[in-house]
């Protein structure tokens, strides 16, 4: 877009906003009836963001009706009070998101605005007169942080909503909760025990819903790969006997392929008859249907693996009607029978208990694509107690 739509009359010394379309004959043309100030600027500027979206979206209004500006204005539109929400939260944050999608990089859009796309489809109402219902159901089913983050972002949603000219107020600007503290390093690179690892592994292999998601779950407890890295892994990454494992790239939140977290290309070595190299072989694919190019790990319904899907079965999730779906960990927390540690968890466990077994730092950060600085910093845990060494 940028600043060639708008200019000024040379006769009135008015700005206005001139403009074509693609494979369309005419170019079009609005009169502001403004004077050229900064704040007329910035009326008239929220008016070609308007414009641009429609536009994207497929709706534009050829007829300029709904684009035209008044003589007297103090706000982009006139909106009936009684019915000042003509948009639910959903479909503002997609032309939001439709708007975004011009000054922003895919990767951007894809990881944050998506990514909160999928967390506004999980609510059980997306009214924005609903607004403190939205707020109070977030904060009881995802993390205060995530609540923060989500109404920050809805907050500029509806700010750019109104400078659109498309709500009358922003609903979530008084429902703003405190930004929670960082948690504490140590809290935050925590490990399980053996005996609790195993317990997680146990209960996936069984469990009615999540048993499809037990060789991932193995997989990051015993070799302590990061997920993106784990996500992006091919049959073509693992050698024939399944003894080496080439980790070389990484998803992000929707699979979008890149490098390694760091940037380094890293080999994992298993051992023969080694417990990873007997779950990379027995979920090979037949001769037949190998294909090097095809993921190692899935979804239960085939779709490329993220952060949303893995946070599902290891968390939990709302279904229709609201119900919810306990997962794993966190319901062998609610028992007691361990804490409830996030999935990065797996990759402190696998790290912990390979420095506790005699591994040396060096190799363990070689093997986990990390510094040795990091690996002495976060895995010499002085409360793990002696007990069977994991098989690497």
């Amino acid at each position: 877009m940028g600043d060639k739509w708008i200019a000024t009359d040379k006769r009135t010394g008015k700005l206005i906003l001139r403009f074509k379309i693609k494979n369309h004959p005419k170019q079009f043309f609005i009169a502001t009836g403004l004077t050229d100030t900064a704040a007329s600027r910035e009326l008239v500027i929220s008016r070609r963001d308007l414009i641009a979206s429609d536009i994207k979206l497929g709706i534009f209004d050829g007829t300029l009706a709904k684009y035209q500006f008044t003589t007297h204005i103090t706000a982009p539109r006139s909106i009936d009070v009684k019915n000042r929400y003509q948009y639910d939260l959903a479909e503002l944050w997609e032309r939001f998101t439709e708007y975004k999608k011009a000054i922003l990089e895919q990767t951007t859009i894809r990881a944050n605005y998506r990514a909160t796309q999928r967390y506004i489809s999980k609510l059980p109402t997306t009214k924005l007169e609903n607004a403190p219902q939205i707020r109070d159901w977030f904060l009881k089913n995802t993390t205060h942080y995530m609540t923060w983050t989500l109404l920050v972002r809805f907050s500029e949603c509806c700010d750019w909503g109104i400078a659109s000219g498309l709500i009358a107020d922003n609903p979530f600007e008084k429902l703003k909760i405190k930004k929670p503290k960082k948690r504490s390093t140590t809290e935050d690179h925590r490990a399980f025990t053996l005996e609790q690892r195993d317990l997680i592994i146990e209960t996936f292999e069984s469990h009615r819903l999540y048993a499809h998601y037990a060789p991932l779950v193995k997989f990051l407890f015993w070799t302590g790969a990061r997920l993106g890295e784990t996500f992006a892994l091919t049959w073509g990454d693992i050698r024939e006997n399944c003894t080496r494992i080439e980790i070389n790239k990484s998803c992000n939140l929707y699979g979008v392929k890149k490098g390694t977290k760091n940037g380094k290309r890293r080999t994992f070595p298993t051992t023969e008859g080694s417990k990873v190299q007997q779950l990379l072989l027995d979920i090979k694919p037949p001769p037949e249907f190998y294909r090097p190019s095809e993921l190692i790990f899935r979804s239960s319904t085939g779709r490329p693996l993220s952060t949303d899907i893995l946070q599902n079965f290891w968390n939990g999730y709302s279904g229709r009607e609201a119900k919810f779906y306990p997962g794993v960990v966190r319901s062998l927390a609610a028992e007691g029978k361990c804490p409830y540690l996030k999935p990065y968890a797996c990759r402190h466990t696998f790290a912990t208990w390979a420095i506790t077994s005699g591994i040396t730092p060096d190799r363990v950060a070689l093997w986990i694509g990390d510094e040795v600085t990091t690996v002495l910093k976060f895995y010499c845990h002085p409360d793990i107690v002696d007990s069977e060494c994991p098989d690497f």
